[in-house]
């Protein structure tokens, strides 16, 4: 294949959708498979297509952590605004991060409220605001999984060859293997598989799983994003189970390569270090899960650089963030959600980034099981 449209093809569709009937059939009473997709990005093209609502009744796409702004813990938020609320300071972020709720508001309201507040594209575009801006101290907001870190990397690397001096990155980019260990040794959930994060395997390859069907006995293959990719992967991962494998397979091999990117991967050892421990949304602090500027690069960290409050700070009773995030709700089960929580009026992280369930099940979810069916026939 080598356009969309060929991974969007009703035809191929149905017939990996009538592999998928044949695999499911259950072959004891109660039967059910629980395949939880980690990349936020799965859930935009899971809703988006319907194709949960195309899938046997008795196999389940969970969603977990893999939304990068989603797993951010109001702490750091409010972390982020008292950064952005000294004076002096030029705070820059992507765009999404804007929105996200502190305990105060958010980064949009501390910008009404007179802080200087950007959002940008790239963390270079950051580095750019500080060389224009050399009387003001410039931070950058880094989040994301070891998707984003290498742009943050290069940005350090290049603003070290340039002598900026005002520049500085407050870094929350987290790592994708502990939060996928947290969850299977949940007592929470109970999964028969894995979709494998595309974009992060990008990076990582796919070697890092290897401890989920050999520890844990769980299959996992690294799908793609189109609807063809999930659903090839849904198959994938229940021939496994039929044929008593249990193994990591790469369904998106036209992108991720076994070992990564090395050049990423040097790159990353080279300016980042693993934290101790980092606090996630709905899942606690977790060790070694996110990383942290070197000591070589310590003049571009925020964190050693200011006096940041460091509270940890509970999300509001209302939201259930937490418990989406580790596939023990689903979005809709939310008491909030779709009332007082709104893309518009978000409560929680969930509902604020594109990538997040919650904003992607109001969004693109709301397809009764015919419609979706009817759909598919199409």
């Amino acid at each position: 294949m080598r356009f969309v449209d060929e991974f969007r093809d009703p035809a191929a569709a149905r017939a990996l959708l009538g592999a998928i009937g044949r695999l499911a059939e259950p072959r004891s009473e109660g039967e059910h498979f629980a395949f939880m997709e980690v990349c936020g990005g799965h859930t935009h093209t899971i809703y988006r297509h319907g194709i949960e609502h195309l899938l046997p009744g008795n196999v389940e796409l969970v969603h977990g952590p893999g939304c990068p702004v989603c797993v951010i813990p109001m702490g750091r938020v409010d972390d982020a605004i008292w950064l952005a609320e000294q004076p002096g300071v030029i705070l820059t972020c992507f765009g999404d991060m804007m929105r996200v709720p502190g305990s105060n508001g958010s980064l949009l309201d501390a910008r009404a409220r007179g802080a200087d507040v950007r959002f940008v594209y790239s963390p270079l575009d950051a580095l750019k605001v500080a060389v224009d801006n050399p009387e003001r101290e410039v931070v950058f907001y880094a989040i994301g999984f070891e998707t984003t870190a290498p742009s943050t990397a290069v940005t350090l690397v290049r603003a070290r060859e340039l002598g900026v001096r005002n520049f500085k990155v407050f870094c929350n980019h987290v790592t994708i293997v502990p939060p996928i260990k947290a969850i299977l040794d949940s007592p929470d959930l109970r999964l028969s598989g894995f979709l494998g994060p595309g974009h992060v395997s990008t990076v990582v390859g796919t070697t890092p799983y290897h401890f989920v069907p050999e520890v844990y006995r769980r299959p996992l293959v690294v799908a793609g994003f189109e609807p063809l990719d999930i659903l090839a992967s849904v198959a994938m991962l229940l021939t496994q189970i039929r044929e008593g494998r249990c193994e990591v397979e790469n369904q998106y091999s036209r992108v991720v390569d076994e070992h990564g990117n090395p050049a990423a991967l040097e790159l990353l050892g080279r300016v980042f270090t693993l934290r101790p421990h980092f606090e996630w949304r709905g899942l606690g602090f977790i060790a070694q899960s996110a990383l942290a500027i070197r000591p070589e690069f310590a003049e571009f960290d925020a964190e050693r650089h200011a006096d940041l409050p460091g509270v940890r700070v509970a999300d509001p009773k209302s939201c259930q963030c937490g418990e989406v995030l580790k596939g023990v709700l689903k979005p809709w089960e939310c008491k909030v959600f779709g009332t007082a929580c709104t893309p518009e009026t978000p409560i929680g992280t969930c509902m604020v980034s594109p990538e997040g369930a919650c904003a992607a099940y109001y969004n693109f979810g709301r397809m009764h099981r015919d419609a979706a069916q009817l759909v598919g026939r199409g």
